[in-house]
């Protein structure tokens, strides 16, 4: 497919061909360490380049997570840049989980750094947080559609403390997290074979069977693995929609290293695991 295509036809691509898995890239101090690795500047290289080389021909989908590298400060961003830049070379594609979220032109000069073509740090896609009105992302909105992005807009997210205020009631009765979920919807209406506006929803939340998850876009999942969510949970948690999840797995890939053979396979275990699951649902 062409680098211009929407995202969402873009995703659905990879996953049908790579198979429906995200790993993050989570490089903290205690994997660096695990891995025999100094939490240090070149630590964080060492790392970062061994899974790049391992996986960015195998894995349809990359999560860096951008402040595990903004520690570094300037050094790491210069190693998320490259990384960045070679993942999506090899055909890779990373959704920046970075959860920006702010009003006007800040929140314009985010999606900027993020999501437009010429920036160092363009990505397929990014995560936003809408808590300060869903109308504040329409900067990202805008140049995501403009740059055939996407955007992942926390939803329904995995941590207990997020309860409070997606599961919050409106007085119109709906949800916060419902709320959004309707927005993403209407942002993919009409969007063939899917849209290029997800959502990030738990794989750990359990039932959400009173949640309409089925939003013509993707499904970010966060939670196999280490969290305790296992691709066999997919279809119960996710219901009719689950062909969209894009299951996240960070540590349940990552502590198979350094080793390049173990984290190909352990990769490739875990897509076939979502795969199964996925076709059985």
């Amino acid at each position: 497919m062409s680098p211009l295509d929407p995202f969402g036809a873009r995703l659905r691509h990879a996953m049908d061909t790579r198979g429906p898995l995200c790993v993050g890239i989570d490089p903290h101090a205690s994997l660096l360490a695990a891995w025999g690795l100094h939490d240090d500047i070149q630590g964080l290289e060492t790392f970062t380049r061994t899974v790049v080389d391992a996986l960015a021909d195998q894995v349809a989908v990359f999560k860096p997570q951008s402040a595990f590298f903004e520690r570094f400060g300037s050094r790491g961003i210069a190693v998320l840049e490259r990384a960045v830049a070679d993942l999506r070379a090899a055909g890779g594609l990373v959704v920046m989980d970075a959860k920006r979220g702010d009003i006007g032109s800040t929140m314009a000069a985010y999606a900027e750094a993020f999501l437009h073509k010429d920036a160092p740090l363009f990505s397929d896609a990014l995560t936003v947080s809408p808590y300060l009105g869903y109308g504040s992302l329409a900067p990202a909105v805008d140049l995501a559609r403009e740059n055939g992005a996407g955007l992942f807009v926390l939803a329904l997210t995995s941590n207990p403390e997020g309860a409070e205020v997606q599961r919050a009631v409106r007085e119109d009765g709906r949800s916060i997290g419902a709320t959004m979920l309707g927005h993403l919807a209407a942002e993919n209406a009409g969007a063939a074979p899917m849209g290029s506006f997800g959502a990030v929803v738990g794989a750990t939340l359990g039932d959400l069977s009173t949640f309409e998850l089925d939003i013509n876009g993707p499904l970010l999942a966060p939670g196999i693995g280490a969290q305790g969510a296992t691709p066999a949970d997919l279809p119960r948690v996710f219901g009719a929609a689950v062909r969209n999840v894009v299951p996240n797995v960070s540590r349940g890939v990552l502590k198979a290293g350094p080793g390049a053979g173990a984290l190909r396979d352990a990769a490739a275990r875990f897509a076939d695991e979502v795969r199964v699951a996925v076709d059985a649902a």
